[in-house]
């Protein structure tokens, strides 16, 4: 009988549980350890064991999370962060010197616009906006010195679609890259290295943890030579993930794919309901056929996400009397966890755009549906809107 492995590719569900998760050698633990330990001792000046010496440069924890990030994005390096912003941080650090140029979205999330805006625009670093759902505005953007394109697809809050293939290929005929902040669809709806991406950012703390119990960051490269480059960053700036932080990831990984089926599932229901509802005016949603970047979305995308945002007769008001109503969709900030949420982007997440060109409507409500019953969610939203 042969005792040659299989080497087959594995499909997405088995590399959630699996990749860089082998049962621990000295134990036979079938869940990684969490080490919780700043220092390792060395066997002799120098004598590194498995290359660890001090946790902010490695642990053995977060190379699991790091190992399994890559191999789900199908990248040659994963890089674990404290949060989604500091990973966005150490890749503009690292990517950037000043006097260089970025295009950013029109519609992106509020606190990368922030770190745009008030951080490294004070560094001498330049950006403007341009609506990436359409291929000649981001060209028109472009400048001598843009050293990247941000895009996120499906973009927060406003579920913006961007074909991830064009860009990429505007992106390195300029001499860029295109980072992708993949938050919204996760690894499992979309693969943006494989369509020509460059970096993939996350916030962990979405629906890679999915239990509303974690924050961290992810980047995701297959360019060996960038992958050094941002470890050396991570390291020098410190803002890694710490071992429990990497191992509630690692955890909420594990379920993803069952999760996400079930967000895309429920998510369709509640958009549904709310396209026959006589007080909303919009829905946004990538999975409704007539979403402007339907399309597209069925193209790049497994399913269409669990993230629903709508706008509603009676303006701002009316939007935040709808979030004060609900019961089972929770008023509070983030998402993709399993718990449904509501929130205000105008008055909440999106608060730092307010007066830019990144403002959002005021009338606009967001919704993280969760994987609860889907009638539940349904009677709930019903009795909010009145």
């Amino acid at each position: 009988m042969s005792d040659q492995r299989d080497e087959r590719p594995q499909h997405f569900e088995t590399l959630a549980i699996h990749a860089g998760q082998e049962p621990d050698q000295t134990t036979g633990a079938v869940a990684v350890p969490i080490y919780q330990v700043s220092t390792y001792k060395q066997d002799g000046v120098g004598g590194l064991r498995g290359g660890y010496e001090y946790s902010r440069s490695a642990n053995p924890t977060r190379t699991a999370l790091e190992e399994n990030l890559a191999a789900l994005d199908g990248g040659s390096r994963g890089l674990a962060f404290a949060s989604g912003l500091a990973a966005e941080d150490c890749l503009l650090r690292t990517l950037l010197t000043p006097g260089d140029h970025v295009v950013i979205p029109d519609d992106a999330y509020g606190g990368t616009f922030r770190l745009f805006a008030k951080v490294v625009e004070r560094w001498g670093v330049e950006w403007s906006v341009a609506d990436t759902s359409d291929p000649q505005a981001v060209r028109a953007a472009l400048r001598p010195r843009t050293k990247a394109i941000w895009v996120e697809t499906p973009s927060n809050p406003l579920l913006g679609i961007s074909d991830i293939a064009v860009l990429a290929g505007i992106a390195h005929d300029a001499g860029a890259r295109l980072v992708v902040d993949n938050t919204f669809a996760s690894p499992y709806l979309q693969q943006p290295l494989a369509l020509g991406a460059d970096v993939v950012v996350y916030s962990t703390t979405k629906y890679m943890g999915g239990h509303s119990d974690v924050v961290g960051g992810a980047l995701v490269v297959n360019d060996d030579t960038l992958g050094d480059e941002l470890a050396f960053h991570q390291n020098a700036m410190g803002a890694i993930a710490g071992p429990f932080d990497a191992w509630l990831v690692m955890r909420g990984i594990k379920t993803l794919a069952v999760r996400m089926d079930r967000h895309c599932a429920n998510a369709a229901r509640v958009a549904e309901l709310l396209v026959a509802h006589p007080k909303v005016t919009r829905v946004l949603y990538p999975g409704l056929p007539e979403h402007p970047g339907h399309e597209i979305a069925a193209k790049q995308m497994r399913s269409f996400g669990g993230m629903v945002s709508f706008q509603v007769a009676g303006g701002e008001q009316a939007a935040v009397d709808i979030c004060n109503r609900t019961e089972l969709f929770t008023l509070g900030e983030s998402l993709g966890g399993v718990e449904s949420l509501i929130e205000h982007p105008g008055r909440m997440t999106h608060a730092s755009a307010a007066g830019s060109a990144l403002e959002v409507p005021g009338d606009l409500v967001r919704l993280s549906v969760g994987i609860e019953s889907v009638d539940d969610l349904l009677a709930d939203l019903t009795r909010a809107l009145g």
